[in-house]
């Protein structure tokens, strides 16, 4: 059959009051988008991000509204394509010679809702054919459902990350997966995914982020033409829906034929070698994490190559694609190594030495000249009297600067380095959030289901447990067309498991004595490399400094590498310490955390050496601040480590580790410690101690 001769079949889509895709003005940059996901699936879908009223759910139902029907398997649940890829069920039944019915429908649209939990997601028990009939079968999820289709998820970064780690799992394999009470199957589920968010509302996690195929950026026309051809054309479909599907049907059967013919070609069209190089090369210049961005990209150009009715790939299909593909993958230039240090030569100091006594020498020998008279002050204009007014101002400035001890330097930030996995001890408090760091029971529907416990009235059945609970009891009860008999005292409640993260709290001394040592540099690198474990493992990190006469939030809880650097690396040191008011604030920002999350597991981590000679409230530094950490262990909610930065010498104070006797955490002397060793201190003592619940 040639392209020409290919059938279109509109499906209905003039007799649905659904707004004509084709009819959508001012957002085109979206409507390619979804085009091409609709051409190519295995791009990996569209994130449409911005703000509300921009027409992004009118956007997706069109595009549903608009695609033809399709040939399935009439009595398939997963509406199996007859002349394709079949799932288990349907292979065995044509197998065996059953002959398998066929039907046409529509593209199905699945809506997920922000509540939806994993069970209705991926799946789960029968319960009605457990019960009645004694059997185990799959009551099927959205992911069944939505097979061929398209899966809508509105306000996408406010479901929850597992949820939405299960979907896009099932997305890029095209696989739904089901290991769950006494149940194994995978059935095939491949659609359409379209998220759409408002950035206003937050961010969704990089991890996520960087999984949608494409992204595009939707904002309200700025041309006031546009905006009131907007406005015209959505009062006329509301007064007359009908004549206004009418007129637009034309345009609208013209684009499904487009998708179509597209669709044929994509299998045909081909990319050169120096195309495939200039797609990576406009990845690794975005400095993309990974080779996601290379693959969508050079899908991406191919299925615009075919909506344009081309069969090989230009360059400008592969520009006009890294538009959709690095807009939420682009990131920041990595932070450059920290610079080598000089290597200190005696001997040529001794000889600048030499020279310098030398010349101090002739100049005493010299007589010394007298002075040029000065020009009276009626002799002088008032720019000349100016000018030296600013010279003896930097003078003075310079000598305060040279007799002041409190100079500020900026040290480098160290070079970061790989993390090793640890284990940790579950937590056997239950919890909210997510993660990958520690295990921790969870009170949502979500996660690992790891035992049972009794429960008069389950939120969550654990069916399996329940009629284990019933069996032994089934020939003294009475059974009413069923296949078991359950009371109430044999329910029980799931117990699910996940892994959630931690919030640290890094309470740094930026004041002068850290620069001893380049401490300040070891410090800066172990922040730094637990952050980058941080963004593996979902963890947040933050960070205080204090110094001079007061602390400062210096990165507030965030997952973000190229901020951390950034703010790392402008951190000076100097100055005097400000102890109690660095500990206050550490601990007013995991308060302000625990309000905004109450099951956040928050760890303070105190680098200093405890000599506090700022108060807060005019009284003695460190009575104040051991007032401070008392305060802190009595809340009980958060786990402490203090990190001695005194230098060993004939007199040591040993005020830092008084204040972690207060604070009731782990003590270390930074001699003993590398940045390494404190990142794995955190790692070994801290967080298991948390993941073990109190």
């Amino acid at each position: 059959m040639e392209d020409n001769e290919l059938p279109v079949t509109t499906g209905g889509w003039a007799y649905r009051s659904v707004y004509p895709f084709s009819a959508i003005v001012g957002q085109e940059r979206m409507k390619k988008a979804l085009l091409l996901n609709t051409v190519c699936p295995s791009i990996g879908g569209v994130l449409i991000r911005g703000e509300k009223g921009t027409a992004k759910s009118t956007a997706v139902r069109a595009l549903a509204a608009l695609l033809p029907e399709i040939e399935v398997v009439a009595d398939c649940p997963y509406g199996c394509d007859p002349k394709g890829h079949l799932c288990f069920q349907c292979r065995e039944r044509r197998r065996q010679g059953y002959k398998l019915p066929v039907a046409m429908r529509k593209i199905p649209l699945v809506d997920l809702p922000l509540g939806v939990t994993e069970d209705r997601v991926m799946g789960a028990l029968d319960l009605e054919e457990a019960i009645k009939h004694g059997k185990k079968a799959l009551q099927h999820g959205l992911l069944a459902a939505t097979h061929r289709g398209i899966l809508y998820i509105d306000e996408v970064n406010l479901l929850h990350d597992h949820i939405v780690d299960i979907i896009l799992d099932a997305s890029a394999m095209g696989i739904n997966i089901v290991e769950r009470e006494g149940i194994s199957l995978a059935h095939p589920s491949e659609f359409i995914l379209v998220g759409t968010m408002n950035p206003e509302e937050g961010e969704l996690r990089p991890q996520l982020l960087d999984r949608f195929g494409l992204c595009v950026e939707v904002g309200a026309p700025a041309n006031i033409e546009l905006r009131l051809q907007v406005l015209k054309l959505r009062e006329q479909f509301d007064e007359s829906p009908d004549l206004f599907l009418e007129t637009y049907r034309q345009q609208q059967e013209y684009l499904a034929q487009t998708i179509l013919y597209a669709r044929r070609r994509l299998a045909h069209v081909r990319i050169s070698e120096r195309i495939l190089r200039l797609c990576s090369q406009l990845s690794q210049e975005a400095f993309t994490a990974g080779h996601r961005a290379d693959i969508v990209m050079r899908k991406t150009a191919r299925a615009i190559a075919a909506i344009d009715g081309r069969e090989e790939v230009r360059e400008e299909d592969v520009h006009a694609a890294a538009e959709f593909v690095l807009l939420h993958r682009t990131r920041m230039a990595p932070p450059p190594p920290p610079p080598p240090e000089p290597e200190h030569d005696h001997e040529h100091d001794h000889e600048h030495e030499h020279d310098h006594d030398q010349q101090q020498d002739e100049s005493d020998e010299k007589p010394q000249e007298e002075p040029p008279p000065q020009p009276s002050e009626e002799g002088r204009s008032e720019e000349d009297q100016a000018e030296e007014s600013k010279a003896e101002a930097k003078d003075s400035k310079e000598s305060r600067s040279q007799l002041n001890p409190a100079i500020e330097t900026v040290f480098p930030v160290g070079s970061p380095f790989r993390i090793k996995s640890f284990p940790t001890r579950r937590d056997r408090i239950f919890r909210k959030g997510s993660g990958r760091r520690t295990r921790s029971r969870t009170v949502l529907k979500t996660g690992r289901y790891v035992k049972s416990r009794q429960d008069d009235h389950p939120s969550d059945l654990a069916l399996d447990a329940t009629i284990r609970a019933a069996a032994p009891y089934q020939n003294r009860r009475q059974k009413d067309n069923v296949a078991v008999a359950v009371e109430r005292s044999d329910l029980r409640q799931k117990v699910r498991e996940k892994r959630i993260g931690n919030l640290i709290v890094f309470v740094v001394d930026a004041s002068g004595s850290m620069g001893a040592g380049k401490r300040m540099i070891e410090t800066k690198a172990a922040v730094l490399s637990l952050l980058l474990d941080a963004y593996q493992k979902r963890d947040k990190i933050a960070m205080v400094a204090f110094r001079g006469i007061e602390a400062d939030v210096l990165l507030p809880p965030t997952n973000s590498v190229e901020l951390a650097y950034k703010l790392l690396e402008e951190l000076p040191t100097g100055g005097k310490t400000p102890l109690s008011h660095g500990i206050a604030l550490g601990y007013q920002m995991i308060e302000s955390q625990l309000r905004k999350d109450p099951h956040t597991c928050p760890i303070i981590v105190l680098i200093s050496d405890g000599k506090g000679n700022v108060s807060l409230s005019g009284g003695k530094p460190l009575p104040e601040a051991i007032e401070m950490a008392a305060t802190i262990r009595e809340d009980g909610r958060i786990r402490s480590v203090v990190i001695d930065v005194e230098k060993p010498g004939l007199i040591n104070f040993g005020l830092a580790r008084e204040i972690s006797l207060h604070l009731g955490g782990l003590y270390f002397k930074i001699e003993d410690l590398k940045a390494e060793t404190l990142v794995e201190v955190l790692k070994q003592e801290v967080i298991p101690l948390y993941g073990a619940g109190r």
